[in-house]
This record gives structure tokens, sequence and C-alpha cells, in this order.
């Protein structure tokens, strides 16, 4: 709940408030698809491509908004009027954008409902999630990384919420439409804000920090990813490293011990926190669940719900970040990942799926696969779809790939699509190339055994979701 007046609502986002009373209580949370408004939420109009979402502003007040954030041509002051205004994008709240585009319907908006008019309404929205994240006043952490940013997101908060209430970002609400929805999410009295924070090119990072103004930096990684739009890891590194650079001085950064890509970017005027092997937070032994840590010459013991190995150098990072924020994490740590990012899945008779398809790289397609080879088995199955963003190089990580699973111990492998190929050209075992997600469904269980376990691991491109569905 952003529990100030719609006048400064207004204000905040840098907008007028043409309609609606100052006075008014302000929203709940902010939402920039007019299709998941509910009541009391804060509708923001944003152009695209294709339609401009201010064009369903007169829907989302017919479902209940708030009020609307809309651009110049989109803020009638009549929308809520209570008189009614006609717009070809105004039909009731339960049909979907298609219909509601070639409908002519009339809608009454409540008297209360607010209508903010903004010359940039995405520009607006993050002007308004920073006011909003200045008003509460705590400290916030951003974490990014080629891999594993959104595990370290849930690990942290776990170990977090026992001691501090903790709002960490829902879902992919990582870019710069989704991290201000994430703010504007967080309530008044929250101690913590943990948030991811994407990257797809050179100045994104950089963009969400100014956002999000965070107090602690956490670069899980650095490898190859976005390669396609970056051209080099170095880039890359830069690019992730705009987290340590836009920090403010006295702040801290956590990051991999001895990563050369990272060292020439670190900072002398805020705390840096190592982890990993050789690091100020590493590993002593991991047995049974129980994790034994040594934080900065300190025992940490954690007890936790999962064992994947690389998630275990994601709990280093998150410890690094909790330590700084003065919370000792103890005692069991059970974080909820985020849907098909190693969920696993219980066929009928007897196969076991690790349903990893959200997306994919190298760095975590490597750990995937080495998961797999450390797990208990009849046989090791992977139907992997291709790695996007890798650029010129495409083909080499994707053979490469192919020669780890073979390394490793897999035993069969489908591959889905045609840019899939490259993993059969490295992999030296059973192959089988597919070209979509339903081939490799029908294939897989023709070929899946009792006790065998299988991994499903691609780009979001490749659909992998849907060998499952």
């Amino acid at each position: 709940m952003i529990d100030r007046v719609a006048e400064w609502v207004a204000s905040a986002a840098g907008g007028e408030l043409v309609a609606g009373a100052p006075a008014m209580p302000g929203p709940r949370r902010a939402v920039v698809d007019s299709r998941d408004v509910r009541s009391g939420d804060l509708f923001v109009g944003l152009p695209g491509a294709h339609a401009d979402g201010g064009a369903f502003a007169a829907q989302a007040l017919a479902a209940g908004a708030w009020g609307v954030l809309v651009g110049p041509r989109h803020a009638d002051p009549r929308l809520a009027s209570g008189a009614g205004v006609t717009t070809a994008a105004a039909t009731a709240a339960t049909k979907t954008a298609a219909t509601t585009t070639a409908a002519t319907t009339t809608v009454d908006a409540s008297p209360g409902q607010a209508v903010i008019r903004a010359d940039d309404p995405l520009g607006a929205l993050a002007s308004l999630a920073t006011a909003w994240r200045r008003e509460l006043a705590c400290p916030a952490v951003g974490i990014t990384g080629s891999t594993g940013k959104t595990s370290t997101k849930a690990i942290l908060a776990a170990m977090l919420a026992p001691a501090r209430r903790t709002h960490a970002s829902r879902d992919n609400l990582n870019t710069e439409v989704g991290l201000p929805l994430a703010l504007l999410e967080a309530d008044r009295g929250t101690e913590v804000l943990v948030l991811e924070m994407a990257m797809r090119g050179a100045g994104q990072i950089a963009e969400l920090v100014a956002i999000a103004e965070p107090d602690v930096g956490v670069i899980v990684n650095v490898g190859p990813a976005h390669l396609e739009l970056l051209g080099t890891i170095e880039a890359v590194a830069l690019a992730k490293a705009e987290l340590v650079r836009d920090l403010p001085a006295g702040a801290a950064c956590v990051v991999p011990a001895r990563e050369p890509l990272l060292a020439p970017h670190l900072r002398d005027d805020i705390e840096t926190i190592t982890f990993g092997p050789d690091g100020d937070v590493r590993l002593r032994s991991f047995a049974d669940g129980v994790a034994q840590i040594d934080a900065r010459g300190e025992l940490v013991e954690l007890e936790l719900s999962y064992d994947e190995q690389h998630n275990l150098l994601n709990t280093l990072a998150a410890v690094g970040a909790a330590l700084v924020l003065g919370v000792k994490p103890a005692g069991r740590v059970a974080p909820v990942f985020a849907a098909l990012r190693g969920e696993l899945v219980e066929l009928p008779g007897g196969v076991t799926v690790v349903n990893d398809c959200y997306n994919a790289n190298p760095m975590s397609m490597r750990a995937a696969i080495d998961h797999l080879a450390a797990s208990p088995a009849g046989r090791r199955i992977t139907v992997l779809g291709a790695m996007a963003e890798l650029g010129s190089e495409a083909g080499g990580f994707h053979r490469q790939i192919g020669e780890h699973a073979a390394q490793r111990g897999v035993d069969v492998m489908i591959t889905v699509g045609e840019r899939a190929i490259g993993y059969s050209q490295g992999f030296a075992g059973e192959t089988y190339s597919v070209a979509s997600p339903e081939e490799a469904a029908t294939l897989l269980e023709e070929l899946a055994l009792a006790g065998d376990r299988v991994l499903i691991k691609g780009s979001r491109s490749a659909g992998l979701e849907r060998v499952l569905s």
C-alpha cells in the first residue's frame, strides 16, 4: 500500500493530477497490464511498439483501478468524472485486450478515481518508484549476474525473513518496467528490499541502480550471456559492474573471489566482500543438508532445503549480503524458487524430471548438467533447447556443452530445434534431434524408464515448458 495521498503520487511521478481528490488515499500497487488490474491498483499505460497502454485506461477504471497514469493523449479528466467517456478501448474488464480495441463502450468511472497525466509514463513510473523507495528509508540490495540472480534473491530473502521484515521482487520483476513495479509493491514498514536486476545491454544496470538506489550490490557471477548484444565477456563484466560503479560511497558490494573480470571495477571507497573458494565467505563443508560456512572468520551453520552446487555458491553470496546488513543467518533456509527453475517433477512410471527450462546460458547449462551427474539415476537424459544471444560463437558454445555432457556421464541427449543441433556435435552418446518440444515429449515417453532422471533446459525462446504440458 502506497500510503500517501493522490496529490503526492502525482507529484512523485512528475505528473499532474487532472482528476480525483488530491487528498484521497494512495493506491495499493502499480500494474501495467489492464487485464491484471484489481481494486485499488494504479494502472500505468505505457506506450509500446504495437499498442499504447493508455488506450486501456477506461477499461482499467471499469475494473476498479484506484486511478490511471497515462500520457497526455489519454489523460481525459472525464474518465473519473462519473459522466462517462466513450473510447474505442473501453469495455468490460473481463474481455480481452483484442476484443477491447474493436469495441466502443461508454464506461462510467467512480468519482473517487484518479487520472494522472505524464508526458513520459515509463519515466513517471520510475520516478514514482524511486520516491516510494526513499519513503521506505530502508536498506536495499541489488542482485545481478549472468546466471543465478533469481535463486540468490530467493535465498537471501529466506535468510533475512526471520530477522527483518523483507520485501523481495516478485517473479522476474527485474527490468526498467518490472523493478519499479516491485518497489511499489513494498509496504511501509519494510526493513530490507531485495531486488533483482536484469541486463540485456550496456547502461541497463545503471538505469536500475538509479531507480532503486541500492546500498548493497551483489554480482553473482560473470559469464558468456548476452554476447550477441555486447560482443565480449569483458563487455558483459563492464555492464554488470555498473552496479558497483554507481553505488554510493560507503556502500558495500559482494562479488566472486578472485574474479579477474571484475577486479578492475572494484572501488576503494566501498566495502567489498568476496565469496567462494579463497573468499571472505567460503564453504567449509556440506553434508546431510547442513552447510558449514566460514564467514569472515565466524562459523555460520545453515540447514538447506537444496543441494545443487551452484546454489551452494549462491548461498555464500547471500550470506555475504546478509552480514553487511547486520544479520547473521542461522537455522533452516528454505527459499521458494521461481517456477521452471530446477523444479522436480515425478512422472508416472518412476521417471524424475528436473524442469529447468526458464532460461539457459553456458554457465547455467554446465551447472545443471553437473547437478544431473551428481544425482542418483538409472540413466541420465537431457532434453536441451538452444542457448540464445550468444552471437557468432554460439555454435562453439553448444558443442562445448555437448562435450561437457559426455564427460559428465550423460547417457541420452535429445536436442530440440535446429539451433540446438550443435550440442550433438560434441556428444558421443545416444542422441536424438527433434523439431519441437511436443516431439520431444513424445520421444521422452518412449525412451524414459523407471529410475531415469531427465534434465529439461534451454532458453525461453525454445519453449521447453511445453515438453511437460
